[in-house]
């Protein structure tokens, strides 16, 4: 089989950017950030009366909130303003949309490759590039607008941390969060997708290395005589 180079790298980068984005998806560390309590009246982890480090995380369908040094740990489903925000649910849509999109090119661009043959459906294989390029494109949108608004998405801890484990938290602190770990795995998968896209695209030219296959048209003549 004869695939040209460009094919092959752009099967290769689309799964892969796909498989990032998934993992971005469902994983609750788009943002985070941490706070000091200070005299918790409750012995938590055997240090009574001491200063807490809350670790707060949130990602795109899930929070969380630990106190670090403990095994105190609880998770729920976004919730409160940060959940109805325009911003956070932006996000949201044009990930899935990616997500959807990218699988339906790849398995688009996978039959134009057509394993079984010596040469690929270069104009299917194309179309498949076009909607994993999509794709990227979507899903750069999303991490770009939760990253532009991402100070201002809510940065207050949930009513719920005065019930972790029966936490006695009189007032609430506030916090700076910042960029986590999936949000650069967003970023990273959506980059490649639109590589891994582009790179499909190519397959809307024909190839012109001399060991591709060369399709021959000719008529051949048979000289035979004709009995008077």
């Amino acid at each position: 089989m004869h695939t040209p180079a460009s094919m092959v790298m752009g099967i290769v980068f689309a799964p892969l950017g796909l498989v990032l984005l998934f993992t971005a998806a469902i994983t609750p560390q788009w943002r985070e950030g941490q706070a000091r309590l200070g005299g918790v009246g409750k012995a938590v982890g055997g240090a009574k009366g001491a200063d807490l480090l809350l670790l707060r995380s949130d990602g795109l369908w899930e929070s969380c909130l630990q106190v670090a040094h403990s095994e105190l740990r609880e998770c729920w489903p976004v919730s409160g303003p940060y959940q109805h925000d325009s911003h956070v649910r932006a996000a949201q849509v044009l990930v899935l949309i990616s997500l959807f999109v990218c699988g339906f090119g790849i398995m688009l661009a996978s039959v134009g490759l057509r394993c079984w043959t010596d040469a690929p459906l270069r104009n299917v294989t194309a179309g498949g590039g076009l909607m994993v390029a999509l794709a990227g494109l979507l899903s750069l949108a999303a991490a770009a607008v939760y990253t532009h608004h991402l100070p201002a998405l809510g940065a207050e801890l949930a009513s719920s941390v005065s019930e972790l484990r029966g936490l006695n938290i009189n007032k609430l602190p506030s916090l700076t969060l910042r960029p986590a770990g999936s949000l650069y795995f967003g970023w990273l998968g959506a980059g490649l997708q639109l590589l891994g896209g582009l790179a499909l695209l190519f397959g809307f030219r024909r190839p012109t290395c001399p060991s591709c296959p060369k399709q021959v048209h000719t008529e051949r003549a048979e000289a035979y005589e004709v009995s008077s």
